[in-house]
């Protein structure tokens, strides 16, 4: 995938949902780019434009996002973008 059509995962500093879904998506080979809003207001700002809130982990898949998940909500949204996670 192109840097540009990475998919923004957006986390805050100390959140476990969000340190889970990082270690979810790097140990299945799932590229991303990562936006920490804590101490930034702009990318904070751009999440909540983006999921209607201001709760993190919250992943923007070229318009389609997933807000405050799990990883029990984000391997569902993963295989429904066609994404082949590499151990399963």
């Amino acid at each position: 995938m192109v840097a540009d059509d990475l998919p923004i995962l957006y986390t805050k500093n100390g959140c476990p949902w969000c340190h889970e879904a990082v270690e979810f998506l790097d140990q299945h080979g799932v590229s991303y780019k990562l936006r920490e809003v804590t101490g930034d207001p702009t990318a904070m700002e751009e999440m909540r434009r983006k999921s209607g809130q201001t709760k993190a982990p919250t992943l923007d898949w070229k318009g389609d996002v997933l807000a405050d998940f799990g990883v029990d909500e984000l391997v569902p949204f993963l295989r429904k973008h066609n994404v082949k996670l590499e151990d399963s």
